[in-house]
């Protein structure tokens, strides 16, 4: 389970990302870059890392379910994940 310094200082970045798409959007089509590089560095969005929801794993991410392998796994198998069951042949 990563930090909890890690898990806020990723929900900071999201929600600054976020606060400044719109703008930083305007500023590319037109080209200013000087004042796109005034921006916080935080507000870009290259600067986000995919990480668990829950436990704030960064390796090991499922982007459909928005959580790690090993939690996924763990979820599926209690019956917690609608649609998933445990296959078996």
């Amino acid at each position: 389970m990563a930090k909890l310094s890690v898990k806020v200082r990723q929900l900071k970045r999201q929600k600054t990302v976020a606060k400044y798409a719109k703008k930083r959007n305007d500023l590319k089509a037109k080209g200013d870059y000087r004042a796109l590089d005034k921006l916080p560095k935080n507000a870009s969005p290259v600067r986000l890392h995919n990480r668990c929801n829950i436990t704030g794993r960064p390796k090991g991410y499922m982007s459909e379910f928005g959580i790690s392998r090993i939690l996924f796994r763990e979820l599926a198998s209690a019956g917690k994940i609608p649609g998933m069951t445990k296959s078996s042949w």
